[in-house]
């Protein structure tokens, strides 16, 4: 059985160990020692690296008694190597690992909501509660959590016999067979737990609550602790200087100046619509009256504008209309109407002269096509005679 020296010391960086075995499983090594201070994966937080006798330890998995370190390269058994956590990456786990007791335990005395779900991921750490829970009371419980971090409370971590569990109220995800290890934060949450924490709540540095979104009947919220935080800080901080560059307005007053760009935008799309009518208008009266069939090539009208002016010539009693977007270089999109014919058997031998693609109504097809405007408009003319 190893001694599992991240029980005695959280902080442990590094340590001396004795290799009991190693076996070869694929392309890694799967290394057991006497003891040691890497964590394995458990309780929804993935398991530490570092390097175990100068090789890379990549993963970290507790199988019955055994914990097995994950190698590189082959240990010799027998030999005593030195084992070092990749300490930056443990503190920051144990930061989130902390801060999501105190926010748990919060939300479960508030609410009386039990944590059914905790995943701590390589980018954020997440958080799932049984019950619905508001951005506004989200608010309240992440500065209730930050107190707790200003408090610089003692986490305790108790050993108690079958008679002392009795007498506990804590938390539990799952039902624990054996020896249950109970971590304490004093006036704030009392969880059955198998991970490493700080030893102290102010080692959290600050607790931010990112998001809620409704998930199987409850929440699900996402946290950033400590190093995290600070990280995703200075990343929106860049951001919003830049964003306030484009804007040449205060970083606390980009909103509004966000506010007032849209609402700008939303009067210039109005006023180009209406331009874009009136263009529409103006090419469509600009096509000769009569009965016979029209080819448009426009550079200046695409997407709905297209489909807005063919029905317009039709309106004008041409028998078909094709309305084109594009040139011959990067070929055209297409819209082609009609009040009387099936267009669908057209677009289908369109498509196969011009190596298009399209489909759609009896009334309407469209798609894209590739060739010139003067093969194009040759072909679509001949159509439309053969088929009147």
């Amino acid at each position: 059985m190893t001694e599992k020296l991240y029980y005695r010391d959280s902080h442990m960086k590094e340590f001396d160990a004795c290799v009991l075995s190693c076996v070869q499983n694929g392309s890694r090594f799967e290394t057991e020692l006497d003891r040691t201070a890497f964590f394995p994966e458990g309780g929804g937080q993935y398991a530490d690296t570092g390097v175990l006798g100068g090789v890379k330890v990549l993963d970290v998995q507790e199988q019955g008694e055994k914990i097995l370190h994950i190698t590189e390269e082959p240990l010799e058994p027998g030999t005593q190597v030195k084992g070092r956590i990749d300490w930056e990456e443990r503190f920051m786990k144990m930061q989130q690992h902390t801060g999501e007791h105190i926010v748990s335990g919060l939300v479960h005395s508030r609410f009386g909501y039990n944590n059914v779900g905790f995943h701590l991921g390589s980018e954020d750490c997440t958080m799932d509660f049984s019950g619905e829970i508001t951005e506004e009371e989200l608010s309240e419980i992440e500065l209730e959590a930050n107190r707790a971090v200003w408090k610089n409370l003692e986490v305790k971590t108790l050993w108690p016999s079958e008679e002392e569990l009795s007498l506990i109220r804590y938390r539990s995800k799952i039902e624990i067979e054996g020896q249950v290890r109970i971590i304490v934060i004093p006036g704030y949450d009392t969880c059955a737990c198998c991970a490493p924490h700080v030893e102290r709540t102010g080692e959290i540095g600050v607790i931010k609550l990112t998001g809620v979104q409704r998930y199987k009947g409850g929440v699900r919220v996402s946290m950033l602790c400590g190093v995290r935080a600070l990280s995703d800080y200075a990343v929106k901080q860049r951001q919003a200087r830049e964003v306030s560059a484009m804007l040449c307005a205060k970083v606390n007053e980009t909103a509004e100046a966000v506010r007032h760009l849209k609402e700008e935008n939303t009067a210039l799309k109005y006023e180009l619509g209406e331009k874009e009518k009136r263009l529409i208008e103006c090419r469509a009266a600009a096509v000769p009256e009569g009965p016979g069939a029209v080819c448009i090539f426009t550079e200046d009208l695409g997407g709905e504008s297209m489909r807005l002016l063919m029905n317009r010539v039709l309106e004008a009693g041409h028998s078909l209309c094709a309305v084109f977007h594009g040139d011959s270089g990067n070929g055209y999109r297409y819209v082609i109407g009609s009040r009387t014919k099936n267009m669908r058997p057209l677009a289908k031998a369109f498509n196969e002269a011009f190596g298009g693609k399209g489909g759609g109504r009896p009334e309407m097809v469209q798609g894209t096509v590739s060739g010139s405007e003067d093969a194009i408009t040759s072909w679509i003319l001949e159509k439309a005679e053969e088929t009147e």
